[in-house]
């Protein structure tokens, strides 16, 4: 791949995925590319080039989807839903008793590990939420990813990975050698494709963000960007979940680190006066249900 070639194609990614891929990556490029290219019938990556600057936009769809990492399994990193169960439910549980009603976005789903993991974090504590209406919202790039998260069929290898034994008895059955998550859980959660780069604002309002491992392959501006508008879509006393190599330090003043909660992370409270901030205070269940409502 000659280095125009490689230039082209770096273009490229970040233009349509906002990934930013540095100058050494050239094997990357072509360690996952050509298998597309030989899949496609193109003999080379030189090739594969020129039908893009010819107008493939389909093919540069797959050129995206084949270089955009999926990576994700149940419960990754553990941490973030130890907070999710003992620190950020039960804060929203008390902020929307009100409304009785909350609103989680998974934004990089992929495969539907993560979203999956906080539904089987709800079913554990359906006592508490009995009569509450909680809707987990599901997004990524690719829509191959989707459809299997939809399907909610995973290999062994795949439930092995972080799913403890007895969630994994309680809420899958066993299909020969794959596993099928259970249908109430799959009916938890909505999929639909979204591209970070674009205009989310449609979606609503959400009490949660789960945007973990995603802005570390973004460069600095785009990070700005997304984290911008991800705190306009993030309601009051809402929550920011970030992966554990990112943060929002120096990038965004909207959101402020929870104290002793590696990852997690709330919406900053707006410059203004004592009185004018009690008074923010006290509407902040009411203006949430209204920003949620669709």
């Amino acid at each position: 791949m000659s280095p125009h070639d490689y230039d082209f194609l770096c273009k490229l990614l970040k233009d349509q995925s906002g990934l930013a891929l540095a100058g050494d990556k050239q094997y990357l490029v072509e360690s996952r590319l050509l298998p597309l290219a030989r899949k496609a019938g193109i003999a080379s990556l030189g090739e594969l080039v020129a039908k893009l600057k010819a107008g493939g936009d389909r093919l540069a769809v797959e050129v995206v989807h084949a270089m955009t990492t999926n990576e994700s399994f149940f419960f990754r990193d553990k941490i973030p839903f130890d907070h999710f169960r003992d620190t950020i439910m039960p804060a929203l549980l008390q902020a929307r008793a009100a409304e009785r009603r909350i609103r989680i976005w998974c934004a990089a789903a992929s495969t539907g590990q993560e979203p999956y993991s906080l539904a089987i974090c709800l079913k554990e504590m359906k006592e508490k939420i009995a009569d509450w209406r909680i809707e987990i919202i599901g997004t990524d790039l690719s829509t191959a990813v989707l459809e299997k998260a939809k399907e909610g069929l995973y290999t062994q290898f795949e439930v092995q990975r972080g799913l403890p034994i007895q969630l994994l008895v309680k809420y899958f059955a066993q299909l020969g050698e794959m596993w099928k998550i259970a249908a109430d859980i799959r009916a938890m959660v909505q999929y639909r494709p979204l591209n970070l780069l674009s205009d989310f604002s449609y979606l609503g309002s959400f009490d949660l963000v789960f945007c973990r491992n995603v802005l570390i392959y973004f460069d600095q501006d785009t990070k700005v960007d997304v984290l911008s508008r991800l705190a306009r879509v993030t309601a009051p006393r809402g929550y920011l979940v970030l992966g554990a190599a990112e943060t929002v330090v120096g990038l965004s003043d909207a959101f402020k680190p929870v104290p002793d909660r590696r990852g997690l992370y709330a919406p900053a409270a707006p410059a203004s006066s004592p009185g004018l901030a009690a008074r923010l205070a006290a509407m902040a269940p009411r203006a949430a249900t209204l920003v949620g409502a669709k």
